[in-house]
């Protein structure tokens, strides 16, 4: 039988733009739509720039790969697939990215440490959606010491689950659903935003 052929999408904006990012087809990745993608990062782009970013269940990596496509000063992918590992490593190497990390480690296993690092800015969370992952995910994120203040977090969920009551502090920008998927961009000890768009 054939192998099927790997998987492909595509950076929208930024130093990369058009690029063409591929992922192995045997992994059950499920990549945020293009669509989805395009809102979120319309929503959060003039505010990418020098953040760093945490792509946990970072899959094809494509949410942290347009973070530093569109300026974000690093971006830790962390994915406990090695096959989606290694095809992060070789991508970062192909396209000469600074500041890029890949971590294969189980998104729970990496949160229990503090961060070496210091604090993210910017965090995607796309976990398995059957998997009931997001309260504890969202509880060490704010108590691990891995959010600055102000801090930016996209949530994507099966659009018929029921979020996760959020910390106290964490404030819901906007949220959209596109078929199946609803997602969320919250920041953390944010201000009410009269215009609608993150400051």
């Amino acid at each position: 039988m054939q192998q099927r052929r790997a998987r492909e999408l595509r950076i929208i904006a930024g130093e990369w733009r058009g690029r063409k990012l591929r992922f192995p087809a045997q992994t059950s990745i499920r990549p945020t739509p293009d669509r989805v993608r395009e809102t979120l990062f319309n929503w959060i782009g003039p505010r990418i720039t020098g953040r760093r970013a945490l792509d946990l269940f970072a899959g094809s990596g494509v949410l942290g790969l347009e973070s530093l496509s569109r300026g974000a000063a690093a971006a830790t992918f962390v994915d406990s697939d090695p096959r989606a590992a290694q095809a992060l490593r070789e991508r970062l190497a192909e396209w000469g990215a600074r500041g890029g990390t890949v971590v294969r480690a189980d998104a729970q296993a990496f949160l229990a440490a503090r961060p070496a690092d210091g604090p993210f800015g910017l965090v995607f969370l796309d976990p398995p959606f059957a998997a009931g992952l997001l309260p504890a995910i969202v509880a060490r994120l704010e108590s691990g010491g891995w959010l600055d203040p102000g801090a930016l977090v996209y949530v994507e969920a099966a659009a018929a689950d029921r979020l996760p009551e959020w910390p106290a502090g964490w404030e819901v920008l906007r949220s959209g659903q596109a078929g199946a998927v609803g997602y969320h961009l919250l920041r953390r000890e944010g201000r009410h935003v009269a215009t609608g768009h993150p400051t």
